[in-house]
């Protein structure tokens, strides 16, 4: 007796996703298109799409001006027109009255503190502080330079590295600062020798 051939079950293979999708969010930043980090084209000859899908993320949240972030680095500088507006300032404190208005223990601290010298001024005479800043929360479609991950938050100074660029880092101490002004991101961009693992200190 002829038996019918068995149906064969075909399952369904979902269609590759394009690389951009229509409500994808492409910031008017200058120099966005280099920033394979954030949305990975191929551009400089690396894997396509290995990066953080920025684009995609930010239809979802762009950044929030409530939301402060702390560079534990070298400082920042207040003036760059990619980040001066979104450097965070210290609405308890009146600026250069001497006073400590806020009872934080630090006078004048407008922006930060500057734990290396021990002032109020924490601006980055390096530059890797401010370059980590930009990556973090540089100013968004605003036709200058790069777009921050944040295009809103706030970022806060804490000068924790000299202009050499190493040395004693003071971390600890930005640390705590920031953790009672309101800071629940910190960046720690820092590196060290290997010898510091088999120090005591880290045991």
């Amino acid at each position: 007796r002829h038996r019918p051939a068995p149906r064969r079950h075909h399952r369904h293979r979902p269609a590759q996703l394009p690389d951009r999708h229509i409500d994808d969010i492409f910031p008017g930043d200058s120099k966005f298109s280099e920033q394979w980090g954030l949305n990975n084209t191929g551009q400089t000859g690396g894997s396509k799409d290995a990066d953080i899908d920025a684009p995609e993320a930010w239809k979802i949240q762009k950044g929030n001006s409530n939301v402060i972030v702390a560079i534990v680095d070298t400082g920042i500088d207040f003036n760059h027109p990619d980040l001066k507006k979104n450097i965070w300032t210290n609405n308890g404190e009146i600026a250069n009255n001497g006073i400590d208005d806020d009872g934080n223990g630090y006078i004048d601290d407008i922006n930060g503190w500057d734990f290396v010298n021990d002032d109020n001024d924490p601006f980055d005479d390096h530059g890797h502080g401010t370059h980590v800043a930009g990556i973090v929360g540089a100013v968004g479609d605003n036709n200058i330079g790069i777009a921050g991950i944040s295009w809103y938050g706030r970022l806060m100074a804490l000068k924790s590295i000299g202009e050499s660029g190493h040395g004693d880092v003071k971390a600890v101490e930005a640390i705590y600062y920031g953790t009672n002004n309101g800071v629940r991101i910190l960046n720690n961009s820092w590196g060290g020798r290997l010898l510091f693992a088999n120090s005591p200190r880290c045991h």
